[in-house]
């Protein structure tokens, strides 16, 4: 009896746990610096938004073709693993970018290479991140575990963007020589120099304290070990389409990343446009979604058990909230309405964030759970870019405010639809149906 009261957050004090925590949070830091500096380091070098989004294709592309064999690797061989190879070799590109800039050697074939090995290490190292908790913490730990590391990791959005800017700009030469070359005149050099070595000592960092992490011996099915990548990741999408729950999941919420995350990519700037028309509104609207989403994080690891209902009439009534949200939001004119109203989204889906995760990682068996959750992030990493592009044509027909009412009055028609005619209201948080 004592033992299944033990504290829901004795695993802080699981060095185990620590090791793994304190890895992956500067590994998250040190992305945000990336992320920032290479955008900056293009324009700097091609002045061409083009360019800049040939980099960027490069990076999302091969993520989301080879997240899915991603899945099958880890599941063939343990998250760990892949894990340890991909912080290697990211540490040794990052390494190659510092020493090209400070030697004036790099040139854009030299990025376009490297955001596409980074883009392509990625595709791995996300399903062996999403698979690697439940093997570290105990099945009653893993929510509030969960919670704990994807808060943290919301808190590394506001921190890394902020610490990487100021370091560019404290450590940049400012350059005014003119730029002949793809890499003479660089502004900041030296600044983003050293914000590429900040996120490539992250990743070699983060892999000495994985090195530190014991994995939980967890009784796996060894049969797909021998099939080929292929044959396994077919074998992935195959489990997830038979299991009904999980199929009935998996295409209500690649419903929610067509309809909701693909257009707030596009609708976020134009509303920040329409508020001031000011670079900093839109900071603030992001900044008013990302503390919601980290609030809702941080109440769901408090909170595991807090639902109304079922796990999945509590999914379906948070969504329809959402898209009640969602709909007038195209009439604002004043940016602390729209804080508010985003801070209210973020904050719902930051609970559900952590919550879905966890049912997933309980529902799977463990043989197969890097493949599902590749699966998972591919739904958002592959729809929702694409929604993203077609919003953007369809933009040229349709008003901002039209764009939200009808993405939020779809959504209540998606929600009606699975609660209708899916098994989603029934599910549990121990997996299946209540």
């Amino acid at each position: 009896m004592n033992h299944n009261a033990k504290p829901a957050r004795g695993f802080i004090r699981d060095r185990n746990f620590l090791w793994m925590l304190v890895g992956g949070i500067t590994s998250m830091l040190g992305d945000q610096f990336t992320l920032v500096a290479l955008p900056w380091l293009v324009l700097q070098m091609s002045h061409d938004t083009l360019t800049l989004g040939i980099v960027l294709a490069l990076l999302g592309i091969p993520r989301a073709l080879f997240l899915l064999i991603g899945g099958a690797v880890v599941d063939r061989y343990d998250p760990k693993s892949v894990m340890m190879i991909t912080k290697y070799i990211n540490t040794v590109l990052l390494a190659i970018l510092v020493v090209a800039l400070l030697t004036s050697s790099l040139s854009l074939w030299m990025i376009y290479l490297i955001a596409l090995l980074l883009g392509l290490s990625t595709a791995f190292s996300i399903p062996a991140g999403t698979s690697m908790l439940p093997r570290v913490v105990a099945a009653e730990h893993l929510q509030a575990a969960n919670g704990m590391m994807l808060g943290l990791r919301q808190v590394t959005f506001f921190l890394g963007p902020l610490m990487a800017g100021g370091l560019i700009a404290l450590l940049g030469d400012h350059a005014t020589a003119p730029q002949t070359t793809a890499v003479a005149g660089i502004a900041d050099s030296k600044g983003l120099a050293t914000a590429f070595f900040v996120d490539c000592f992250s990743y070699a960092f983060s892999a000495w304290t994985l090195s530190h992490v014991r994995m939980l011996s967890i009784k796996a099915e060894q049969s797909a070990v021998k099939q080929s990548l292929i044959a396994a990741t077919m074998d992935g999408l195959r489990h997830c389409w038979n299991d009904s729950m999980m199929r009935s999941c998996f295409l209500y919420w690649s419903a929610i990343a067509f309809l909701i995350m693909g257009p707030m990519q596009i609708a976020m700037p134009l509303l920040a446009q329409q508020i001031g028309n000011n670079a900093g509104v839109l900071g603030l609207l992001g900044g008013a979604h990302g503390a919601g989403t980290l609030l809702g994080m941080a109440l769901a690891s408090v909170f595991p058990k807090l639902r109304l209902g079922s796990l999945g009439s509590t999914i379906l009534l948070i969504d329809t909230l959402v898209a009640l949200l969602f709909m007038p939001m195209g009439l604002i004119h004043v940016a602390w309405q729209g804080a508010a109203i985003l801070l209210a989204i973020g904050a719902l889906g930051g609970y559900l964030h952590v919550a879905v995760f966890t049912w997933i990682q309980r529902q799977v068996p463990p043989a197969m759970l890097g493949r599902a959750m590749s699966i998972f992030m591919f739904i958002f990493m592959g729809i929702s870019p694409v929604s993203a592009a077609l919003t953007g044509w369809i933009m040229h027909s349709i008003s901002l405010s039209q764009l939200f009412a009808g993405s939020g009055a779809l959504l209540i028609v998606i929600v009606v639809i699975a609660l209708l005619m899916s098994p989603i209201r029934y599910m549990r948080d121990a997996g299946g149906v209540t």
